[in-house]
Order: structure tokens, then sequence, then C-alpha cells
């Protein structure tokens, strides 16, 4: 019994939306509209999220960073342009850390400068990366042909290099570059590896305008990073060079490191060990030159903005929803003023309050479900676009969908309920003498 009187209201219900059918489709879009807008931009909001906190998580989660900062002038003697400014961290800082930190694993000191590469009569603008043989056991860096640097290569400051996939695109072509001498400055390297590319990215992007003093910035990204031992960068380069950001052309500049990784035992010790290292930079750094990144924070910040941004875009998303919540209504409320005589025939012939409240509410819920349903498929395509077409990550999660179509859902029944209830609270007779 009770399944055929749903499916002669359902049946009813279409046949009166389908009577008009510009009418119905108008106030659907709506809704449509509305769902997809949530779905495509909770699917923007945490594809950008996603992205923001890999990129993050490639620094290791269980690293410190701490970087090179030129310092403030006013940190310079007595603000007086200096010949030779000197600042950074040192050796010293590093074995400091080594030998007065508890809990630390791994240590990583690196040299970073902008450089040129040649290799026959191919240029592009690298970043020599000087660092030790276990760089790869606090980074992202993989070897994916040959081997990475040795401690042999280290101690004896050999003229050897891997380099990463962007720079083996952009220099080599078709040749195999394992075994090929690369020139940077007015020496060469025997390339020994080659790596992935990921770490350079990462951590290429925290570098001041003054870690290409000294180099020749060319137009346009690096090519990618070449890996030296850290001796070798010490020996070639040397720790001083030209202030790239100096109106004084004889201005110079000492900068031993640009990076020191610590990496502790366990993640749970990450903020008590950098509570340490921040206190041994202040006591041995008088300067304000220096700056600590722990990746574990820039997370847990990526994850608040993200719960932030989800929910400005879902409110924004949600608006176009009640929009079309309120033109729904506004439907309806015309419909029962056009049904009015429909409306007392039938309380005539002896239906309920309920029996009416039920038959409207049914339009308004098949009108919300139909557009639930085509919003959520447009919702999905939206995103894919974007990540086609505008080179965005996009990520549909399910809680978006259930999310989306539970909102239209409430939609229907909220707006829909107060044109139902005046419809069945109409008196009969009056209802059978509307015109």
């Amino acid at each position: 019994m009770f399944n055929f009187r749903l499916k002669r209201i359902i049946k009813l219900g279409i046949k009166s939306l389908w009577m008009h059918r510009l009418r119905s489709t108008l106030t659907a879009l709506g809704i449509i509209f509305g769902v997809s807008s949530v779905i495509a931009m909770l699917a923007i909001g945490e594809g950008a999220s996603r992205e923001a906190q890999e990129k993050i998580a490639q620094m290791g989660s269980r690293n410190i960073i701490v970087k090179t900062v030129s310092p403030p002038e006013d940190d310079t003697q007595g603000g007086q342009t200096q010949m030779l400014k000197e600042y950074g961290l040192t050796y010293a800082d590093a074995d400091r850390f080594q030998n007065g930190i508890p809990n630390v694993q791994v240590i990583v000191p690196n040299r970073r400068l902008l450089r040129e590469a040649y290799y026959r009569n191919r240029k592009a603008s690298i970043e020599v990366v000087g660092t030790v043989p276990w760089y790869p056991e606090i980074s992202q860096v993989r070897v994916q042909r040959g081997r990475f640097l040795t401690a042999t290569d280290l101690h004896y400051k050999q003229g050897v290099c891997v380099v990463d996939e962007g720079v083996v695109r952009k220099m080599f072509a078709f040749d195999d570059p394992l075994g090929q001498d690369i020139k940077i400055g007015g020496d060469y390297y025997r390339i020994v590896g080659v790596s992935t590319e990921q770490a350079a990215a990462s951590t290429s992007k925290g570098m001041n305008a003054r870690d290409a003093s000294g180099a020749t910035k060319a137009a346009g990204a690096n090519a990618g990073a070449i890996y030296i031992p850290l001796n070798t960068v010490k020996d070639r380069f040397g720790e001083t060079r030209l202030q790239g950001d100096s109106s004084n052309a004889f201005a110079m500049e000492k900068v031993e490191l640009e990076e020191i990784i610590v990496q502790v035992r366990n993640i749970d010790q990450v903020m008590g060990t950098r509570q340490t290292v921040q206190t041994l930079m202040t006591r041995f750094h008088k300067k304000n030159d220096y700056q600590i990144i722990v990746p574990l924070e820039l997370m847990q910040q990526a994850r608040d903005f993200q719960r932030i941004f989800t929910i400005v875009l879902g409110s924004i998303a949600a608006i176009s929803l009640l929009v079309g919540g309120i033109g729904i209504m506004n439907i309806m409320m015309a419909t029962v003023s056009e049904r009015t005589q429909e409306i007392g025939i039938r309380r005539a012939l002896g239906a309920k309050k309920r029996d009416i409240v039920v038959q409207f509410l049914s339009e308004t819920l098949l009108l919300t479900l139909s557009g639930g349903v085509l919003g959520i498929f447009l919702g999905c395509l939206i995103p894919f676009l974007v990540s086609t077409y505008g080179e965005m990550r996009t990520v549909i999660t399910t809680e978006s969908l259930v999310l989306a179509f539970g909102i239209s859902t409430a939609v229907g029944i909220i707006f829909g309920l107060y044109p139902a209830m005046r419809a069945a609270n109409m008196d009969p007779i009056e209802s059978l003498r509307h015109e």
C-alpha cells in the first residue's frame, strides 16, 4: 500500500513538473549551479592544500632548516658601508648543532650558489649545491643513475658532480650525461650520477636575492641543481664574493654556509630541538642573519589555512544554493496560487492536509534531487577541466559530494515546506470559489 502511494505521488509530481517544463528547468538551474559550485570550489581548495602540504613534506617532517639571510643594515657596524660584510651560518654552527644538541640524527651543511654551466655549445643557469654524501638521507633527492657523492669525494675535494633530471633535459638532450664533463666557472666536473629534481625545486624558492650575487642572473628559471662535494665548493668557489645588492661596487661579503639541515630521530622531538637551535643561534649570532624553518610548523599552518579556506569557499558556494532555494520557494508559491481550485477539489474529495503537503513537497524534492544529481556531474566536470586546461591540481572528496547533495536536499525540504503548508491550510470552500 505504501509503495503504491509513493509511486502515485512521484508520478503526480513528475506530471505536474512536466506540464511546466521551462519553468521547472529554470528553477532547477539554481540548484544545479549551487551544487556544482560547492563541489568545484572545495575540489580546487583541497587540491591547492594538498599540493602545498606535499611540497612542505618534501622538506622533511623531522627536519629543522636554518638558512642564512642578509642582516639589516642596522646590524652592521654603525650602519656604515663595510668593505667586507661577514655574516650567516658557519661551520662552527654545524659543529655546535652536532655536538651540543641531543636527539640529533643527521647534520647537513650546504652551500648554494647560482652559476652558469656549460656543456659543449650549450649553456644553462643552474644552482650549485655544495653538500655532503649523506644529503639524500634528509631530502627527497634520489639517485636515478650512477651514484651520489662519497666520503672520498668530500675528503679529497674531487671535481665530480651529480646533476638532476632538469639539467639533463636542458643540456644533454640525447647524450648520456654519465662520464661527461661539465664546466662551471673556470673548472670542469665529471658527472658521476643523475638524481631527481624534487629537492632543488623545494629549496631554491627560499633563497634570497643575495644568493644570486656573484652569479650571472640569466632570464628565466634555473635548469636545475648540480651537487658537488662541499669541500670542493669551498676550495674552488671560496667564501668571499661581490655584494650583489650594494651600490658600492667594491663591497664584498663572506658567507660560509647558506643552509644547515638538522634532522632529529623522532617527530615529537622537533619542537624541543627547534628551541635549542634558536638558543644557540641567539647566543652566537648577534646579527639577525639567520632564519629557522620548521616544515612541521608549516604543515600545521597549511592545514589551518586549508580549513579556513574550505569554510570560506563553501560558504560562498552555499549562498548560490540559498538563492536557488529562494527561487524554488517563489515558484512553488506561484504554483500553489495557480492550482488553488485543484487543491479545493482534492480536499472536497476527502484528501487530508498531509496529502496536500506531501504532494507539493514531493514536487520540490524532485526538483532539488534532480538538480543535485546534475549538479554533481557538473561539479565533477569543472575540476577536471580546471586540471586539464588550467594546469591546477584539484581533488574531489567524497565528503564534498555528500555535503553538496545533502545541502541541496535540505534546501528542497526547507524552502518547499512553507508553500506546501500554505496549500494544505487553504479553506476548501474558498479554494473552489477561486477564479
